[in-house]
């Protein structure tokens, strides 16, 4: 049986407050929320902290304007994907959250959680004796990257759920940190780096999300994984558009698991502009989408395979669309 390593707790009051809690401990702290994620790797010695900060105060609110949509960041996902206003103006959300792990875990996980929720690889979430015995990488212990040992940076993958789809829906973050309060598209919270996958500082604390209703807005997301239930995503689509009649106006296309943050597919997004939801139009543009994905052997089953998926969860994502108000043309 693996277990947790021995560390303080502390409980601040407020935002700001676990802000100068973080910043005082440095790198030998970190926030948990739900913690569905990060006692597991704990557990496998992934993480060396003495402390761990509880969100314990983060506010548990979904507030639904005519215009936009604010979740507070300690919403469960359990809650986010069952409430009615997401569900109907932004189902491509609820559908995200709903989709991540298990009715249990999505109890205890929240939307904050899962937006910063470490990126995975095969060679770095396993025991520590595991990964001792194969060799440590670039990410834990070691000096070079299993999946490309020719590679100077970290490729593990980004596997959160949400992400990609409150990016495509334009969504955007408040953080907290010793400075104050400032917003941040959640398009800018990610870089394109395994280890260093985060754009906040250490010490910001996520407290809310914020989408923005639109006219004609649809939203869909499809996630690829072994199981129903449990696993992460090893290949996933995000798709947003705004629709003038049966034409799309704008969208957005973010991929999930396919890269160590969320990939826009903008060729697609260019080429959908303008054109209606045929089953031809759905094809193209899913082919569009898959272009930019590179998936590396880091994950659940062929990279080779799961290149190939990326078209395909495009396509139903797309299609989802077709099936909400205004039908798919065939």
């Amino acid at each position: 049986m693996l277990r947790l390593p021995r560390f303080k707790y502390l409980r601040p009051r407020s935002a700001r407050e676990a802000a100068g809690m973080a910043a005082e401990k440095g790198a030998r702290a970190m926030f948990v929320a739900g913690g569905t994620d990060l006692y597991p790797k704990l557990k496998r010695r992934q993480f060396e902290v003495d402390t761990l900060i509880g969100l314990d105060f983060l506010g548990h609110d979904i507030r639904n304007g005519s215009t936009e949509c604010v979740i507070d960041a300690g919403v469960t996902l359990s809650a986010a994907s069952r409430d009615s206003h997401l569900k109907g103006g932004f189902g491509g959300y609820a559908e995200a959250a709903g989709l991540v792990s298990s009715p249990p875990l999505r109890n205890a996980g929240t939307i904050g959680g899962n937006l910063c929720v470490d990126t995975r690889c095969n060679y770095y979430d396993m025991t520590y004796e595991w990964r001792k015995a194969a060799g440590f990488c670039m990410k834990k212990d070691g000096d070079i990257c299993l999946v490309a040992p020719s590679s100077p940076r970290c490729w593990a993958v980004s596997s959160s759920d949400t992400a990609p789809m409150a990016i495509a829906l334009g969504g955007v973050v408040t953080l907290v940190g010793l400075d104050g309060e400032r917003e941040l598209p959640v398009s800018a919270l990610y870089r394109d780096d395994g280890i260093e996958y985060m754009a906040k500082r250490p010490d910001e604390v996520v407290t809310s999300l914020r989408l923005r209703a639109e006219p004609g807005l649809r939203s869909a997301y499809v996630k690829l994984r072994r199981r129903g239930s449990i696993d992460f995503p090893i290949a996933g689509a995000a798709v947003a558009a705004r629709m003038e009649g049966d034409t799309i106006a704008a969208c957005r296309i973010v991929l999930s698991a396919v890269a160590s943050y969320p990939l826009d597919a903008e060729a697609a997004c260019t080429f959908l502009k303008g054109r209606r939801l045929d089953r031809e139009t759905v094809q193209e543009a899913a082919e569009l989408a898959a272009k930019p994905a590179k998936p590396l052997d880091n994950a659940d089953l062929s990279h080779f395979w799961r290149k190939r998926m990326v078209r395909v969860v495009v396509e139903q994502a797309l299609e989802r669309l077709s099936d909400q108000p205004g039908g798919f043309d065939s």
